[in-house]
């Protein structure tokens, strides 16, 4: 796709840019992408170049007045890889997001290559089995040409010639990659007459580069999926009917129509019906959630059951979803510390590798002159100085010398971790915090919003004696009516709840500011609020709480006495606000009001220490009782209240100096510079929440803490895996090149392990971690 990203040139101005969306599946390692940026780099005009091996996709800007996409896609093919996707294939406001699926085992180069697997098993059969019929059937240059020979050679000139191409081009953009090096190898046993080799070495890479293309595209996959969550297709009611438009065209404000079974195509409001909606797609919840009229609901979502009318609040391209997607492709353009070491290492190890090579071939026949026989580990190994041993030796250190494996141990891990996350509920941001979040040592939890629901909630309901709850929730939620106060709130729902229909209109409101309300109701004022408003009306509650009390209305000694004498301070010391409810002569009851803590916040703070986390510390603006209830009930190592948003700045500078990494999570707003401070920043409920998905480096799409243990689980195995990719592949890769002077490794082996094997195996490792899934 090309988009217009700037006006044209006027007078000599700036250049009329635009920008190329194109595909690339091919281009799936970094000394690939390597290769198209060089090729790039020499076309005038080419301004700009983003390159994702790991979606196969290039987004090259240029300059329309000097080039257009046809030289752009040249370069490329110039580089050796095929360009399959660009304006054909894509819309205007789409561009190409991942390579389509590949054809990888009935593509031409895989035909090519199972054609020359023939040649080459038949081949062999002449050479070893059917030696008498192994005939000379021509000469080149006065060297017989025998059966097998000319089997061999249709197997280099048919399975080798891609790679030759390959390795052309590489020298044409002077990169010493798999392909160069494989071309050489492959021309130079020809030229020499080791068709045998040739062959081998031709076809073996062939089969090797096919399932590096599978296990490339399987990766991919993940992405696909995510990407296939939004619907193209919207059902909209425009002028009295309904019609069905691409999802791009709606515009904002809009009714859509969605049907048992349909996703819901764009982010917003539901106006008309109800339904359970599945919105695991986005925030990883498994269990659908009921949405009613005015309930928010988001593109991707899958509507169960019910008929839904939704207005919506954002186009295409800003949904939720249609972020995700972005952050997500963003994160793996983003390399890692890991990557970068890597990258580093590679352009030291391939060149040495090739140079140990170009020595082996050249120096043993120049300094041994008669054979020297040892014995090594069992092994009767002898070293000639023939040129045909030590070359052969040099060619298998030049399969050896391709890092391809270790080069894709960490994207490809980095890529699965992420995708995985994200179909979780979970957006990683980048692999950098995908790592920093597994070596975290401490993790400080912001208490409302995230181990609490952020919502206050009527826990207790205490009357007083003669009065039943019905009664009291009467007048309590009655004169909470004409409050604004969340407390109001909380009393009301409760009330609805126990089916309290019945409310009473208070008259003569009044708000007592700090310390409650009061209203008129069937004649009498009732009164709403702390406790110590009572006591200034005279009621003595010192049997339900420890003070020094007063004096006592005679007329409301009945009323003082209702409660057991610890009432009040109980629920006091639980963290909860107490409302008392009464008039100035009887005492209604107790109303306990509390920011309700999560069911799994007390499993999630267990699991993170069962996974190896030091410390779980939670931060609080909120009082010394209420923190401390609320502490003790989910578990955790420390509390910290009554803290300003700079004091827990101050807080996870603490932490830091004392344990290390440290992970803060928050909702992504009012914990905005503790987020900033703590090395990877996680925040609550960001599904549908631009600061929240701008501001933290992870985000947790549902209101769900029990993704925490996920995350780190997640994060702690993809760091394992990185070591052990990187490990394995070195490790294989040394070994290799010990055995290749004793004579002990082959071209064939050097290929099937040391480059198919170890691709395959570092690949398949990763994948492993989408196997990893929330408890």
């Amino acid at each position: 796709m090309t988009e217009e990203s700037a006006t044209s040139r006027a007078g000599g101005g700036r250049p009329r840019e635009l920008t190329a969306h194109l595909a690339v599946p091919e281009m799936d390692c970094p000394s690939c992408a390597s290769k198209v940026d060089k090729s790039l780099g020499r076309v005038e005009g080419v301004l700009e170049t983003e390159l994702q091996p790991t979606t196969g996709t290039a987004v090259v800007t240029y300059d329309a007045d000097a080039v257009d996409e046809a030289d752009v896609v040249a370069a490329i093919e110039k580089a050796g890889y095929e360009v399959v996707g660009g304006s054909d294939d894509a819309g205007a406001d789409d561009g190409v997001d991942v390579a389509p699926p590949a054809e990888v085992w009935t593509s031409p180069r895989a035909k090519k290559t199972w054609l020359g697997a023939a040649f080459v098993v038949f081949g062999l059969l002449f050479e070893f089995l059917l030696p008498g019929q192994n005939v000379a059937v021509a000469s080149v240059l006065e060297y017989p040409l025998e059966v097998a020979d000319v089997l061999f050679l249709a197997a280099v000139a048919i399975s080798g010639l891609p790679v030759v191409r390959s390795g052309y081009y590489s020298a044409r953009n002077r990169s010493l990659d798999i392909d160069l090096l494989m071309g050489t190898a492959i021309i130079a046993a020809t030229g020499i007459g080791y068709f045998v080799e040739a062959a081998t070495l031709a076809v073996l890479f062939s089969v090797a580069e096919l399932l590096e293309d599978f296990a490339m595209d399987r990766a991919r996959n993940s992405l696909r999926e995510l990407m296939e969550l939004s619907p193209d297709e919207a059902t909209v009611k425009r002028d009295g009917e309904e019609v069905t438009v691409p999802a791009e065209d709606v515009a904002v404000g809009e009714v859509v129509v969605v049907r048992p079974g349909e996703k819901i195509p764009l982010d917003g409001t539901v106006v008309e019906g109800d339904s359970a909606v599945d919105e695991s797609p986005i925030t990883g919840e498994s269990v659908p959630v009921d949405k009613t009229a005015g309930d928010e609901v988001f593109a991707g979502a899958i509507n169960a059951e019910g008929y839904l009318e939704v207005e919506v609040t954002s186009t295409a391209g800003d949904s939720t979803l249609s972020r995700i997607i972005e952050m997500v492709q963003g994160a793996q353009a983003e390399q890692t510390e890991t990557e970068q070491f890597v990258d580093r290492f590679a352009g030291y190890y391939t060149p040495l590798v090739v140079v140990l090579a170009i020595l082996t071939a050249a120096v043993p026949p120049l300094l041994i002159d008669d054979p020297v026989s040892a014995g090594v580990a069992g092994y009767a190994l002898t070293f000639a100085g023939d040129w045909q041993t030590w070359f052969i030796r040099g060619l298998t250190l030049l399969v050896i010398a391709c890092p391809c494996a270790f080069v894709i141990s960490t994207p490809v891990s980095v890529v699965s971790g992420i995708t995985s996350a994200a179909k979780n509920g979970v957006l990683i941001k980048g692999g950098n915090y995908l790592e920093a979040m597994g070596e975290v040592d401490a993790v400080a939890i912001d208490k409302t919003g995230t181990l609490t629901r952020g919502e206050l909630a009527v826990t207790d309901v205490v009357p007083a004696d003669g009065v039943d709850e019905r009664e009291l929730l009467r007048y309590g939620a009655g004169i909470e009516r004409r409050s604004e106060h969340p407390i109001a709130a909380a009393v009301l729902a409760r009330a609805d709840e126990a089916g309290v229909d019945d409310l009473p209109e208070p008259t003569s409101f009044e708000s007592l500011t700090g310390r409650g309300i009061r209203g008129e109701i069937d004649g009498e004022t009732v009164y709403a609020g702390k406790p110590s408003l009572f006591e200034e009306l005279g009621y003595d509650l010192s049997r339900a709480r420890r003070t020094d009390g007063g004096a006592v209305p005679e007329a409301a000694e009945a009323g003082a006495g209702a409660f057991d004498g610890d009432t009040l301070e109980d629920l006091e010391q639980a963290g909860k606000t107490v409302v008392l409810v009464g008039t100035e002569s009887r005492l209604l009851g107790a109303i306990a009001i509390a920011d309700e803590v999560r069911p799994d916040s007390r499993r999630a703070v267990e699991r993170l220490r069962e996974l190896g986390v030091q410390r779980v510390v939670m931060l609080t603006g909120d009082n010394e009782g209420t923190a401390r209830a609320i502490a003790e009930e989910v578990g955790v190592d420390e509390y910290r209240a009554e803290l300003l948003p700079e004091e827990k700045v101050d807080a996870i500078e603490a932490l830091q100096a004392e344990y290390g990494t440290v992970a803060m999570v928050g909702d992504g707003i009012n914990d905005a510079p503790a987020l900033a401070r703590a090395e990877v920043g996680i925040a609550m409920g960001a599904a549908g929440t631009d600061t929240a998905l701008e501001t933290a480096d992870i985000a947790l799409m549902g209101d769900d803490v029990g993704k925490l243990p996920y995350l780190y689980a997640l994060s702690h195995r993809a760091n394992g895996v990185i070591r052990q990719n990187i490990w394995a592949s070195l490790g294989v890769k040394f070994l290799l090149a010990l055995g290749v002077p004793l004579g002990l490794v082959s071209v064939a082996l050097a290929v099937v392990v040391g480059d198919m094997g170890m691709s395959l195996g570092v690949t398949g490792n990763a994948m492993r971690l989408s196997r990893i899934e929330p408890e």
